[in-house]
């Protein structure tokens, strides 16, 4: 089994992706995930570039790492300057860590057009910097900027850089698709003249592809299949541009789709999804439901054949078990469903021999389908929306009005207002409250009108809330589709709500959100009915 090393630069290429900051707890915990998952190098970004990268190397040597090696990432040293009396040199070495990750020039354009300076001068740079690092004790990777294309450029010259680091002390080559402009034919073809031209040194080369052409992952299997021993980039694909190869699919692919390679020290990937969800979430970026392996929609099955072949057999329509990157089959139900989907979805209901309620859900479903309502992130409407067709739906309260009003006053600038009147038990509930939005006011007054009641309400939040437009055709008078996310001590559900008028659509959605909280507490039981006090006013 040939290893292949994963080297991450989620926190410092991935940090340079467009809305992504990473605080320094942010960048200590990743690195604990990352370790935890056997990755070999963690690249933990320029300690010259700001204090932040500088305190989190002092801060990660606290660190009881178990598997993974943090590299400090630098620049050959400027023009004119000796590498020991260089401040970015300086900096690598105060960073303390035991490999030290420098990238230089390789394409000529670059050397001499962005850098100002002469060929010569730029293997000088080159040659200085590594035996200085090295010199200090330091494993040295080499990363070769805009590798390939400086190869098409000017081969020779680009021969030449990299044989100056190798012989400089280099422990590894790393030849960089900085452009991200390279097909994967063309990196098998340089990767293996690369290797030709370093042979005499005796070190082996990595691989580090960009994402511009969407073949950062295909580039870095290519490069894997053509010799290179090291594979860099980042999770889930963040970065600069379009990103950096996603490692969570280049561990996958290397890992369940290839044979002969070994990664993680042979650690297992069912963590893989829960190390990408974490990052995302760490980002505060929002998930891609169609990543490979490891999103949510990656094992999800809509169309009823599709859903049939599944329950007889898995890999009909699943390339891999979702349990070996630690994800899970979904089962969507909508228009394009068949009775498979419902009986797939409604398990928990032991409904699969009851044939005429399945079609009476699946019509049902159909037709608020065409009336803008979406089940697929909305499970918990769903299950609600079984029940009313099963006649085992009761309300736990009866809606009769709400209201909401905007104002101002002297304390704020903009006041919202929910007022709403319930029905329990035929006792009459009539509460107000202020909230920051119409949504929020609602949600107010709607716990106030019922906590006492049930008190389990305590325990819920509201996590997310989205809105989409329907039938944007209609212009003002289209139809509003409101999706939202709650929460409570033990799980999440989402709700939906569609209407021309996008507070009653809220309104909608959040009643669902609250009776499938009530039900699911009660284990979708009746409680035995409350002592209710009086009405109250508002």
């Amino acid at each position: 089994m040939k290893q292949i090393q994963i080297y991450d630069t989620t926190l410092r290429d991935g940090s340079q992706g467009e809305g992504v900051s990473f605080s320094l707890v942010d960048k200590i915990q990743i690195t604990r995930r990352l370790d935890e998952m056997g990755v070999e190098y963690i690249e933990g970004g320029y300690p010259l570039s700001n204090e932040k990268d500088a305190e989190y190397f002092r801060r990660v040597r606290e660190l009881n790492l178990t598997h993974s090696k943090v590299t400090a990432f630098g620049m050959t040293r400027r023009r004119g300057v000796k590498a020991k009396d260089d401040p970015g040199m300086q900096a690598l070495i105060a960073a303390q860590t035991e490999v030290i990750t420098m990238v230089g020039k390789t394409w000529d354009f670059h050397a001499t057009d962005v850098l100002g300076v002469s060929l010569d001068e730029n293997i000088e740079m080159i040659t200085d910097s590594v035996a200085f690092l090295k010199g200090e004790g330091r494993e040295v990777i080499y990363d070769a900027e805009h590798f390939f294309d400086g190869w098409k450029a000017n081969s020779d010259y680009a021969a030449r850089t990299i044989v100056a680091a190798a012989q400089a002390g280099a422990s590894l080559i790393v030849c960089c698709d900085t452009n991200g402009g390279t097909l994967p034919e063309e990196i098998v073809s340089i990767l293996k003249s690369a290797q030709a031209t370093l042979k005499e040194t005796g070190v082996s080369v990595g691989i580090h592809c960009h994402n511009d052409c969407e073949l950062a992952v295909a580039n870095s299997l290519a490069a894997v299949d053509a010799g290179a021993i090291q594979v860099q980039g980042t999770i889930n694909g963040i970065g600069e541009r379009c990103g950096n190869a996603d490692l969570i699919s280049v561990m996958a692919n290397l890992g369940l789709k290839k044979s002969g390679y070994e990664l993680l020290g042979g650690n297992s990937l069912e963590h893989l999804t829960e190390l990408s969800r974490f990052v995302y979430e760490t980002a505060n970026l929002n998930l891609r439901p169609g990543q490979a392996f490891v999103g949510q929609s990656a094992f999800a099955h809509k169309g009823g054949m599709h859903v049939h072949a599944v329950n007889k057999a898995a890999s009909s329509y699943e390339h891999i078990s979702p349990d070996q990157v630690g994800n899970e089959r979904r089962i969507l139900v909508s228009e394009l469903s068949g009775r498979s989907n419902i009986v797939a979805t409604t398990t928990k209901f032991n409904l699969q021999h009851d044939r005429s309620l399945q079609e009476k859900i699946l019509a049902e479903v159909v037709r608020l389908e065409n009336r803008g309502y979406q089940f697929e992130a909305a499970e918990a409407s769903f299950d609600l929306l079984v029940k009313r067709c099963a006649g085992t739906f009761t309300p736990h309260f009866d809606r009769l009005k709400y209201h909401v009003a905007i104002g101002s006053s002297e304390e704020a600038s903009v006041l919202t207002e929910g007022t709403v009147k319930v029905s329990i038990n035929d006792v009459i509930r009539h509460e107000v409250a202020e909230g920051d939005g119409p949504v929020n006011a609602l949600d107010a007054a709607l716990r106030k009108a019922l906590l006492d009641i049930y008190p389990t309400l305590e325990d819920m939040r509201l996590v997310d809330y989205k809105v989409r437009v329907v039938n944007s055709e209609a212009g003002t008078a289209a139809r509003i589709r409101v999706s939202v996310e709650s929460a409570d001590r033990d799980d999440f559900w989402g709700t939906i709500g569609v209407s021309e008028n996008i507070i009653e659509a809220s309104w909608l959605a959040l009643v669902d959100a609250i009776e499938y909280k009530l039900y699911k507490d009660q284990d979708f039981e009746r409680p035995q009915e409350p002592q209710l006090r009086g009405s109250s006013g508002s």
